[in-house]
């Protein structure tokens, strides 16, 4: 069976780490260190306006030559989020983070509400499991 992403949302947990579109740049780097994660969404309460990455930091601020303090998440941000649902399955995601050269997807539901984030190692990790998975049947099939 093929994986969805309800599935990877299970195994990770749904939580999500957001920013104010009006916030410092800075405040969301400091965000990303602290929790560790290489992108943040960027939400005006609880709707999804944006995406924040250590890339788009890296090319718009610093070789900008931009302030981290004086420069809003807004100016810098993804505005045009590429999202999924939860009932996506894990190729299709693959396609679209390989397409689009994207690492992170926000998982939302019909009414735009964000339900988790699924990233590129996370999708990675779901098609090794799943070869595996093939794997050992396969094998058992043929020594059996």
């Amino acid at each position: 069976t093929m994986r969805t992403v309800r599935h990877l949302l299970e195994e990770k947990g749904h939580e999500v780490h957001a920013i104010d579109p009006d916030a410092a740049v800075l405040d969301a780097i400091r965000l990303m260190a602290e929790k560790q994660v290489g992108a943040v969404l960027v939400m005006r309460g609880r709707e999804l306006v944006g995406m924040l990455s250590e890339r788009d930091y890296a090319r718009k601020v610093i070789l900008a030559g931009l302030s981290s303090r004086d420069t809003p998440v807004r100016d810098i941000m993804t505005g045009d989020v590429v999202t999924v649902g939860l009932d996506d399955h894990v190729p299709g995601c693959m396609e679209i983070v390989t397409r689009k050269r994207i690492r992170h997807l926000p998982v939302v539901d019909a009414a735009g509400t964000v339900l988790g984030l699924v990233s590129i190692g996370d999708l990675v990790k779901a098609v090794i499991a799943d070869q595996q998975t093939e794997l050992e049947h396969l094998h058992s099939y043929i020594a059996g």
